[in-house]
């Protein structure tokens, strides 16, 4: 690969975890794939990743059980961690530039952790510019709804006018109770494909363990900007499966 990836979990819809899928393919392909990773967190004000980033630091600063683990796990890496940068989303795709320009070690794909509205031009604009997205979703109606309608407004606003210089944009279902239907995915499924849309194949199940993070009392390590999700949290969670469909879906030059 010669040419950096730009890439977003997107949605309007808040709560559908685009953060937490951010944190968990960052991770995944940083410290598993070997791939090299950064994320400019321009979800202002609240900068959920940059405060999670911050507050790992404390607890291995802080605690002898997570430090040790630390050590030994950048150690057999052989690289630091990823970069995660607090920005906004007027500022963010220049942040961008400079990290490729300045870090040693250039990205091969940059995540963009960004507000849910569509009524900012700035973040128009920096979705603009992602090559592929990432947009999760439920079998509720109303969370359909809106994800249908920003994936139209996306491509006949932005894709296929030539102002984004998207190459995929791809919806993935989340939150996915094993006791519901077949049949209403295979619906939902069949509007999407006769209106041209991309579903991923892997599908996410709904868990708490998507919501746990790292603390100084628990050992178990899933959502973690310094670690990858343990193998025994990963099972079942499909975040293994679903980073190396997100993998196949990109193509470098």
């Amino acid at each position: 690969m010669n040419k950096e990836i730009f890439a977003a979990f997107y949605t309007q819809k808040g709560g559908a975890g685009k953060s937490s899928m951010t944190i968990l393919v960052a991770s995944y392909l940083h410290y598993v794939k070997n791939y090299n990773v950064a994320v400019i967190d321009c979800d202002t004000p609240q900068a959920s990743i940059c405060d999670l980033r911050e507050h790992e630091i404390k607890v291995v600063s802080e605690n002898d059980y997570f430090k040790a683990l630390a050590c030994a796990h950048f150690r057999n890496l052989g690289k630091k961690s990823y970069p995660v940068i607090r920005s906004d989303a007027a500022n963010a795709l220049d942040e961008a530039d400079r990290l490729l320009n300045e870090e040693a070690v250039k990205p091969d794909i940059i995540f963009f952790d960004l507000p849910g509205t569509l009524k900012s031009n700035d973040v128009i604009k920096t979705l603009s510019q992602m090559d592929y997205i990432f947009t999760p979703i439920s079998a509720d109606r109303l969370d359909m709804e809106s994800s249908l309608q920003f994936v139209t407004l996306f491509n006949e606003n932005l894709i296929t006018t030539g102002i984004a210089k998207t190459k995929g944009l791809h919806l993935f279902w989340t939150k996915v109770d094993g006791r519901e239907k077949n049949g209403l995915y295979a619906m939902y499924e069949s509007i999407m494909d006769e209106m041209s849309i991309s579903v991923m194949k892997t599908r996410l199940p709904d868990s708490k363990r998507f919501r746990k993070e790292m603390l100084g009392d628990r050992k178990n390590i899933f959502r973690s900007t310094l670690f990858p999700a343990e193998k025994s949290q990963i099972k079942g969670s499909n975040i293994d499966l679903f980073s190396e469909e997100v993998v196949s879906l990109i193509k470098w030059q």
